[in-house]
């Protein structure tokens, strides 16, 4: 008989778990996965690919506005919150049911449940059943931060925004990174007034400060109001329905949401990895090598949970790379160096490698390249809303170091234009490429 039951128990069946349940059990490993929730994890059920479709379905309400001046007549519209809101939860049961089959097609187990660690081989579900595994795999992603304030029952966070039962006329968002700013302009669109308060003077911090101040710029312009160091201190329900909520410094807004995004911390809370010994840095974190194993041999980790790159693409290579290290014969590990990432704000931004601030701060001499225009698609809009592209170049070599943009479609440029960063290409390279016009991505190569 088998020293364990399984080779491999993951817990979490989120991106990172997945892809590594379907690769070790391709090496032939016998697999089990537990996950509490649904199958598909954050970005599948209640994080990027709802929030994607949402941010389509919103920004509709910008190209009926303009279609008039390119000849189209239309007549009165409406907007049907439940039918976009439904529609969204259509296709992620669609994606929930496509990421279990591969679970089922690969032979690998699942247990709709909550599992823990007893030890370095245990675990224990929910309902009271104990196996025991040669690995275990932990890969239960990151939880919303809920603020402590007086309140804070009534706020919602990303979790639950996907389910509001009616489109909220006003919304107040604490936070100013990638899910608040996303948030502010899909709800924005949809003709909601938007308040977003935040404890800081800055909005997506880590993204290149050109952009940033772009983007402040053009989501006031388009009515999204900003209370800058201006924290929730509380929120009272009204007797109304709805919500009165007092930030630092200011009058009281009323509000008929309030959503809080101010961060995401390492889901580990009872999780029982102290039984095993496993090391957790202070926020919950689950430290981890360069192969992803913990301080217990016998106990992996990967994706939101180590708090190292919160992306799901990182997660999903992650987990890949461990199953091909433990049980594929062939140690990988993952270069976390130029990881692009994008805001599906509106308009969208998106990024790769070093920023302007971050390159002065490291090299010498830098150069930096810029393209300042008006896509062609704004052209007739009402909002003169326009594009900035950014090279930053190393003065020394040429190479580029950085690429960040804002505009329509950024985050499918930047895409290709990662590759060249990370590839090592040079300023000289893309001078050398000839442009694809009419188009956006065409400035990319003609800043002189």
């Amino acid at each position: 008989m088998a020293e364990f039951d399984y080779d491999l128990f993951v817990i979490g069946a989120g991106s990172g778990g997945v892809r590594a349940s379907r690769i070790a059990a391709s090496h032939g490993a016998r697999v089990a996965v537990a996950e509490e929730y649904r199958v598909g994890g954050t970005c599948v059920i209640r994080g990027c690919v709802p929030k994607k479709l949402l941010v389509y379905g919103s920004s509709f309400a910008h190209e009926l506005d303009d279609a008039a001046a390119f000849g189209w007549t239309l007549g009165e519209t409406s907007f049907d919150w439940a039918k976009l809101r439904d529609f969204v939860a259509r296709d992620v049961d669609r994606l929930e049911k496509a990421y279990t089959s591969t679970l089922e097609n690969n032979k690998v187990e699942h247990f709709a449940e909550r599992a823990v660690v007893t030890g370095p081989h245990g675990l224990r579900l929910a309902g009271g059943r104990e196996f025991t595994a040669k690995v275990i795999l932990v890969a239960t992603g990151a939880w919303p931060v809920m603020p402590d304030f007086p309140g804070n029952d009534l706020c919602i966070t990303s979790n639950e925004v996907f389910d509001l039962p009616t489109l909220p006329r006003r919304v107040v968002i604490q936070g100013a990174g990638y899910i608040a700013l996303e948030f502010a302009g899909i709800f924005n669109a949809l003709g909601c007034n938007v308040t977003v308060v935040n404890r800081s003077d800055q909005i997506l911090r880590g993204y290149d400060e050109s952009l940033r101040d772009r983007l402040l710029q053009i989501t006031m312009s388009r009515g999204i109001d900003y209370r800058f160091n201006s924290p929730i201190e509380k929120v009272e329900p009204g007797e109304g329905g709805e919500l009165h909520v007092t930030t630092k410094g200011h009058d009281p807004i009323t509000a008929d949401a309030v959503l809080v995004a101010t961060g995401r911390r390492p889901n580990t809370m009872g999780l029982g990895l102290e039984s095993a010994g496993v090391e957790m840095r202070g926020n919950g974190a689950v430290s981890v090598d360069e192969y992803n194993r913990t301080s217990c041999p016998s106990i992996y980790a990967v994706g939101d949970v180590t708090d190292r790159v919160q992306l799901t693409p990182v997660a999903i290579r992650e987990g890949q790379a461990f199953a091909d290290t433990v049980f594929g014969g062939t140690p990988r590990t993952i270069d976390y160096d130029n990881i692009p990432s994008a805001v599906f704000s509106q308009p969208p931004l998106a990024g790769v490698g070093m920023t302007e601030a971050q390159a002065r701060g490291s090299f010498r001499e830098i150069r930096v390249f810029t393209s300042d225009f008006r896509p062609m698609k704004n052209m007739f809009a009402a909002h003169a809303e326009r594009g900035l592209y950014k090279l930053v170049v190393d003065a020394a070599t040429d190479k580029v170091l950085g690429v960040h943009m804002i505009g329509p479609e950024a985050p499918e440029v930047l895409q290709a234009a990662a590759i060249a960063v990370k590839a090592g290409l040079t300023k000289a390279d893309f001078d050398a490429t000839v442009a694809l016009h009419p188009s956006m991505a065409e400035e990319l190569v003609l800043m002189r």
